[in-house]
Order: structure tokens, then C-alpha cells, then sequence
């Protein structure tokens, strides 16, 4: 059952009213207990990354839906030239999609439009969904609801992009703007140089063109450089991503070691 006080989009609502969202991307996990360890960990929301994770429908489904019934929004970004999965992973019980490699206000109208159901798209319609409950409303009303509900995200990570960021933030129906940040240095030429300016400025022009539209921007890729991540949220930006799984269960994993002090009590690294 759905709580009819609360809102069906719970990142959508706390965009909307101006807060700061976080976001764990899911890579390597393939079971539901990740999603209460991300809500036990304070996550406003969570992505299931099949772009760079070979996670089945299945297991897709099954954390996004165990993430509405967390309280943690679940996202799920969809691999580059795969819009045809955009039905299939809301239609599992994602309550958004992130599309990459968004390089015009033509690829954001078709996201858009692959996500929404008729008028303002051709989603196909499924019947009951599981972000509504299963609640056997009427399709009309149930559709009106699912358009409101569900995020369209376009993924600024080209130099095209950039250039194009003000007809894609003005694109109906897109509802966030996702810079990402390593493919957007590998486009301007500047692999892992976090601290160029090009990427700064490009910053720049996404937050500028996403407070002219009234569309929140979100910083993707610097999960290494947390300074730099801070930096664009005082700056405007309202969602971070913060890692994906693997590194965060690898940099604890670390620290951990580093707490015991391996090395002085004459332990070590084993091959």
C-alpha cells in the first residue's frame, strides 16, 4: 500500500522544495540488502547503474522495489542507445530514469518522451504499478499520476552538451540535469584532471542554464574529490552522487585495515 500523505516521488519532493539529495549507485550488489543498508546510511535515493553494471531485470526490479518500501527513491540509468529499456525498468518499479549521453534538446525530447505515457509520450500503458500500490485505479488517473511521478534525468557529459545545455534544460518534462563529470573531462580532453578549469566552467553553464529553467542539476563522477563535490552544491547543484557500492565497500574495507594497524602488529597484505 502507498501512504496517500506522503508524496509518490520522494526525490522529486525534495528537489522541488529546494533541498540537497543523495544518491549511492548500485554496480556490484545483486541483492536487496543493499537497499536498507543505503537507508540505514541516510541515502535519499539510489541508482542501479546498468550502463557499467550487468545487473539482470530481476534484480533490478526487485531493489527498486524494495527501495520505494525504504523511503529511498530508486533511479535506474539505463545503458547509452537502450531507450527501449526505459518502459521496462519503470514499468519494474524504478521511479525515474538517468539517460547518458544526453548531446541535444532532440535526445532529451526522446527520453522524455519514452518515459511519459500519451499525451506526453508513448510509454506503453502496463496496467496496476507497483509505485501506486497495485491500486486498481482508473488508467487515466493512474497514467496522470505516473507521468507526475516519474523522473526524466539527462546526463550532460559531452563537450555537445555543454554547448547544447540551455535547449536541453528548456526540453518539457526533463527534470534534472546529471553532469558526469569523468566522461565530460574524457570529451574535453582532460582525463581525470578534476581540478581543470574546463570542467569548472562547464559546471557553470549547467547550473546557470538549470536556474534559468527551473530544472535542479546533479554532480555525477566526483566521488573522489568530495571537496569538489561540495564546491558545486554551494554553488547550486542539489543531488550527489556519492559512489557506487564497490568503492565505498573497498574504502571501508581499507580504512578499516588502516584502523588495525596491520603493519605494526607485523601483519599485512596477503598474496
Amino acid at each position: 500500500m502507498i501512504d496517500e500523505n506522503k508524496p509518490l516521488n520522494r526525490l522529486a519532493a525534495l528537489l522541488a522544495g529546494g533541498g540537497v539529495a543523495t544518491s549511492l549507485v548500485i554496480r556490484s550488489s545483486r541483492g536487496v540488502e543493499i537497499v536498507a543498508q543505503a537507508a540505514a546510511s541516510g541515502f535519499d535515493s539510489l541508482y542501479v547503474d546498468l550502463e557499467h553494471a550487468p545487473l539482470s531485470m530481476s534484480e533490478t526490479g526487485a531493489i527498486c522495489v524494495a527501495a520505494r518500501l525504504s523511503g529511498v527513491t530508486p533511479l535506474v540509468r539505463v545503458p547509452e542507445g537502450r531507450l527501449d529499456l526505459i518502459g521496462t525498468v519503470l514499468d519494474g518499479g524504478a521511479q525515474g530514469v538517468i539517460v547518458p549521453h544526453i548531446s541535444s534538446a532532440a535526445d532529451a525530447r526522446e527520453a522524455v518522451t519514452c518515459a511519459r505515457f500519451p499525451p506526453h509520450g508513448h510509454r506503453s500503458v502496463a496496467g496496476p504499478a507497483i509505485q501506486l500500490g497495485y491500486r486498481p485505479l482508473p488508467l487515466a488517473e493512474a497514467t496522470h499520476l505516473l507521468n507526475d511521478a516519474t523522473m526524466v534525468v539527462a546526463m550532460i557529459e559531452s563537450r555537445a552538451a555543454i554547448d547544447a545545455v540551455e535547449e536541453i534544460a528548456a526540453v518539457e518534462g526533463i527534470d534534472m540535469m546529471l553532469v558526469g563529470s569523468n566522461d565530460l573531462l574524457a570529451d574535453l580532453g582532460h582525463v581525470g584532471e578534476y581540478d581543470h578549469p574546463d570542467l569548472e566552467a562547464a559546471f557553470d553553464r549547467v547550473l546557470a542554464a538549470g536556474a534559468r529553467h527551473g530544472v535542479p542539476v546533479g554532480v555525477g563522477g566526483l566521488a573522489a574529490r568530495p571537496d569538489l563535490a561540495c564546491r558545486q552544491v554551494r554553488s547550486g547543484a542539489r543531488y550527489v552522487s556519492v559512489g557506487t557500492d564497490t568503492a565505498l565497500l573497498m574504502r571501508g574495507a581499507k580504512a578499516a585495515l588502516a584502523d588495525l594497524a596491520l603493519e605494526a602488529l607485523g601483519g599485512g597484505a596477503h598474496d
